[in-house]
């Protein structure tokens, strides 16, 4: 059965991806520029500018779609790496290890990743006539 909402399935995927990108680019905002908050001090450098600029700049592309599914896929890494560095090592279960965070930005990322930047992006602007997938009911 279709859900009330399905004919609406491309543009809230642009939604998503875009929101998910600018909530990401924000990440990368507070580690580089420290705005609205800085980061807590002691946070090492590869992860003020290592982790920061991937935030910054692949939360950006996929905010705007444009190569998003490479930049889908840099950050779903980067969120496995973080989960397993920050995350994993104190305990399995993400709402435990205050993981949920990294956990979802990691398949949301992979799921952008696999699907593409959609409707409402650059890349569906720089290849005019290319369809999107369609998915069957």
């Amino acid at each position: 059965m279709r859900s009330l909402t399905s004919k609406f399935e491309a543009q809230c995927y642009a939604l998503m991806r875009f929101f998910a990108g600018f909530l990401f680019l924000c990440h990368g905002v507070q580690k580089l520029f420290g705005y609205p908050m800085p980061m807590p001090p002691g946070v090492p450098p590869f992860i003020t500018y290592g982790a920061g600029s991937i935030e910054l700049v692949g939360g950006t592309l996929i905010m705007l779609g444009l190569f998003t599914g490479w930049a889908a896929f840099i950050t779903s890494g980067q969120m496995a790496v973080a989960y397993w560095m920050a995350h994993g090592p104190k305990a399995f279960l993400p709402l435990v290890n205050q993981g949920e965070l990294a956990v979802l930005y990691c398949f949301a990322f992979l799921y952008i990743s696999a699907h593409g930047s959609g409707i409402w992006s650059i890349d569906a602007l720089l290849a005019p006539g290319k369809e999107p997938p369609h998915h069957p009911d």
